[in-house]
């Protein structure tokens, strides 16, 4: 009986916290559903009546809607594929003993807290600008003529830039999971001759596997809304026009909710399929 009454005690105190998030999540979807039926133009007559799908076929028909399908596939696998590299690179050095390790892996992490508008100028301006940037300074000084990264290779450099973002946070999970490495069974592999590359590969490899995973899973949740990069540097042009830039320009250029609330929920179906798909590669590795 005390264990059913602290399990009712509880469900009590935890139902205010549930109704509460169920609430912030619901509202959102439910008026964006509601919108997605209508034609409502806040500045050009407001609510002009219900359209039915006619919002949905009219997104889905556009001319932008495809590409912005695809630079936001190309930017997730691209950043996914840099960090998930490099992580592993970076956790397995960061994990070997150095003078200063706590300063090194404060540093490396360091750019996970820097907002993204903030590194996009910064990477824009400093880095990737054609006359004063730190690459065109670069080019010029091995004899080559400067980039326009943000219009000769536009979508690498998002890439780049959001990579720079999400690395550390790759690094991190990664490094954690080494720590949780056997390292007798390292040494013992090290003792029976096992070259370095058989060792990472048979090894540690399989024992981030997990941990790589959670990675990819949780970064492609939040790259497939990636928007403040985007806006920052080309403002959607030269085929950077994600699917989050797109709604954003039917809502707020266009000044068309409905279609813009269209374009949310194509975002929504996009995101599930994507997560069902990693949840199901998840749910396969964690069982092994």
């Amino acid at each position: 009986m005390a264990t059913q009454h602290s399990r009712s005690a509880a469900r009590m105190m935890m139902a205010p916290a549930v109704i509460l998030l169920l609430g912030w999540m619901l509202v959102p979807l439910c008026m964006t559903l509601y919108f997605s039926f209508k034609k409502y133009l806040p500045l050009r007559g407001g609510d002009l009546g219900w359209v039915g799908f006619d919002n949905y076929t009219r997104f889905v028909s556009s001319s932008s809607f495809w590409p912005s399908i695809y630079a936001t596939l190309v930017i997730v696998g691209g950043v996914l594929a840099i960090t998930v590299v490099f992580g592993i690179l970076l956790a397995i050095l960061l994990d070997q003993p150095m003078w200063g390790q706590g300063v090194v892996r404060m540093l490396v992490i360091a750019p996970f807290f820097v907002m993204p508008t903030v590194s996009s100028l910064v990477w824009k301006n400093m880095f990737m600008d054609p006359n004063y940037g730190l690459f065109a300074h670069l080019w010029r000084f091995f004899g080559a003529e400067p980039i326009q990264w943000m219009s000769q290779a536009s979508l690498p450099s998002i890439i780049m830039i959001v990579s720079w973002q999400w690395l550390p946070f790759a690094t991190l999970i990664l490094l954690t999971a080494i720590q949780s490495l056997d390292s007798e069974q390292l040494e013992a592999s090290e003792m029976d001759g096992a070259p370095i590359i058989s060792r990472f590969w048979y090894i540690i490899l399989p024992h981030l596997s997990r941990a790589i995973t959670v990675v990819i899973l949780i970064q492609t949740i939040f790259l497939l809304s990636i928007f403040a990069e985007i806006f920052v540097t080309t403002g959607g042009a030269f085929g950077t026009k994600t699917l989050s830039y797109l709604i954003f320009q039917r809502v707020l250029e266009s000044q068309n909710v409905g279609l813009g609330s269209a374009g949310g929920v194509y975002a929504i179906i996009l995101a599930n399929i994507v997560a069902i798909f990693l949840m199901r590669i998840v749910g396969k590795n964690l069982d092994n």
